[in-house]
């Protein structure tokens, strides 16, 4: 048995998925006569409270597009040092958009009005025009980290004084969702523009969605289809979609739960320094001196374990739909044994 907690993308629809996807009815999305995703985008849409959706391949996509629908090149675009749109989308803010970054250093992923306050550049020729704040919630490299509500709120009003857009990467709200007990529609009215993910959290193969004022998918669609994001009979994954909306959102709680375990097991570990407090699906921990992350992954998948080395020194480990109760024991054994 192969336990894969390298990332929540791992997953595999399951039979009902499946069939969902089989019967879906379909037509050429570029021309907007697809069903299935104009429903999965109404549906999106309604549940966080705002005007229209546009269903694209990846995260990655959504959040590009909406950088591009925020800003002219030139902007500066505030985030944190560990935010996916800076890490982890190839460079895209500059390759996009024309747009430099400045980067925030947050708690786990998490940085506060007060910061993105100063950050904000004057009206001056000389600095680059501040356009455009970025939320990552919940943080990747902040171990599933998610941010107080109230913060954000206090960043809308910092927004909306500066006539700055703000944007969520919203890859795995849903589990920040569910684990801080909040709704969609919170988000929905602080926020200009979310994206939203399926294919992590949720356990779809393939996609996200990106949620915005009618205006604002307008410019969005534009911007997805000179990116090469106009799909054809997409209704077929975006059936996927409807159905994870339907019945993956509360047996988050599950991958929540699997995740602590496993973290308290991890830090008995006398090879382990800390573990970062575990609040999702996301476990992160650093190694003592002595033992590199590449080497205990190798040890690992020696038992059929698999994790994935974010550090020299780093090894996270992501729980998801795919992970059950036993794999869970097994690999508590497994860490007891190491």
């Amino acid at each position: 048995m192969l336990i894969d907690f390298r990332s929540d993308t791992v997953t595999k629809p399951s039979p009902d998925m499946l069939e969902a996807m089989m019967k879906a009815k379909v037509g050429d999305d570029v021309f907007g006569e697809d069903p299935s995703i104009n429903e999965l985008e109404n549906r999106s849409a309604s549940l966080f409270g705002m005007e229209a959706g546009l269903f694209c391949p990846s995260g990655t996509m959504t959040n590009q597009v909406a950088i591009k629908c925020h800003t002219q090149p030139g902007d500066e675009v505030i985030c944190d040092e560990s935010a996916h749109i800076y890490q982890y989308e190839g460079g895209g803010i500059a390759s996009n958009s024309g747009a430099s970054v400045k980067l925030m250093q947050g708690d786990r992923g998490r940085f506060t009005a007060a910061q993105a306050k100063a950050a904000i550049n004057p009206d001056d020729v000389h600095r680059a025009n501040t356009s455009l704040i970025c939320l990552e919630n919940t943080s990747n490299r902040g171990g599933g980290s998610c941010y107080d509500f109230d913060e954000i709120k206090k960043i809308k009003a910092l927004c909306t004084e500066n006539k700055l857009a703000f944007h969520l990467d919203g890859a795995r709200l849903w589990n920040a969702l569910v684990a801080k007990n909040e709704t969609p529609k919170q988000y929905g009215e602080v926020f200009d523009s979310i994206s939203i993910c399926f294919s992590k959290s949720l356990g779809c193969p393939v996609g996200s969605v990106l949620l915005g004022t009618k205006e604002f998918i307008k410019k969005a669609r534009r911007i997805r289809k000179v990116f090469g994001g106009g799909m054809r009979q997409a209704g077929f994954i975006a059936a996927a979609g409807i159905y994870a909306l339907e019945n993956n959102i509360q047996r988050l709680e599950e991958d929540h739960l699997h995740a602590q375990q496993i973290s308290e097991a991890i830090a008995k570990k006398n090879f382990v320094k800390m573990v970062l407090p575990v609040e999702t699906n996301i476990i992160i921990f650093e190694l003592k001196e002595g033992m590199s992350a590449p080497e205990l992954v190798a040890k690992l998948k020696e038992h059929n374990i698999l994790g994935y080395a974010i550090a020299p020194n780093r090894v996270r480990l992501v729980t998801h739909l795919d992970i059950t109760k036993e794999m869970t024991a097994t690999t508590i054994e497994r860490f007891n044994q190491l």
